[in-house]
């Protein structure tokens, strides 16, 4: 199996509520880095990856997406999966698979950055035989976020709460590879995937839960001091 057979859909339709001193009302992946938008970036290196067929999941400021991407393209083929209300990061993958064409298949958060070889993460999910697969960092101080507890043979056997305690640990990228039989198992409603869904499969999945370790720069635009981090990082990392 080729990336160029795999659907990602990729989350673009978050309030942005953090970043709005920043960037105003606009969309938060439509945040400018140098003279276009993050999210440019982001698809560019999703299509060198080889990557050919994206589904953008769209909520807030959906107009503004769709009516860019539609000029836009980069030379992908773009779908555009709406939500009228907002349904959570779970419920927008929920509501795209009349979308999503392969029996493997990505998503990833759209305000996240992170430069992963997406064939050794499909190449690992085939070979582990997983049902859903999430990329995981180790960081230094992982205040900010949730761990992930990670077992033998890779698998995921739970997750901790933010602590206020500085420490290091493995957290969760923002990428995740699924079969699409997973779909199923979702609510057709408002839920996050992180705190509602990924909590349920160390139990459901047993040995078909899988963290996939990577060593990348881990990226994202969700608060204004992110932001001019990530910013940075970025415009380093477009020029090589």
């Amino acid at each position: 199996m080729k990336l160029s057979d795999v659907d990602i859909v990729i989350l673009s339709g978050g309030l942005g509520t953090r970043l709005r001193s920043t960037i105003g009302e606009s969309q938060k992946i439509m945040a400018t880095v140098g003279e276009e938008p993050f999210f440019n970036i982001v698809l560019r290196y999703l299509k060198a990856q080889g990557f050919g067929r994206i589904i953008l999941a769209i909520g807030y400021q959906a107009d503004q997406v769709e009516q860019y991407y539609r000029k836009n393209n980069l030379g992908l083929n773009i779908e555009f999966s709406r939500e009228e209300t907002p349904l959570g990061t779970g419920g927008a993958i929920k509501n795209a698979q009349k979308l999503v064409r392969s029996d493997v298949f990505f998503a990833m958060n759209g305000d996240c950055f992170s430069p992963l070889a997406y064939d050794d993460f499909l190449q690992f999910h085939l070979a582990k035989k997983s049902s859903a697969t999430l990329s995981v960092v180790k960081i230094n101080d992982s205040r900010d976020y949730g761990t992930i507890i990670l077992g033998d043979n890779d698998r995921i056997n739970g997750f901790e709460e933010k602590k206020d305690v500085a420490g290091g640990g493995l957290v969760n990228v923002g990428a995740y590879c699924f079969n699409k039989e997973i779909l199923a198992m979702m609510p057709s409603e408002k839920f996050s995937i992180e705190r509602d869904f990924f909590p349920t499969l160390p139990e459901k999945l047993k040995k078909r839960f899988c963290g996939f370790v990577v060593e990348t720069e881990f990226l994202d635009i969700g608060t204004p001091d992110r932001y001019s981090k990530a910013e940075d990082i970025i415009r380093k990392f477009s020029k090589k």
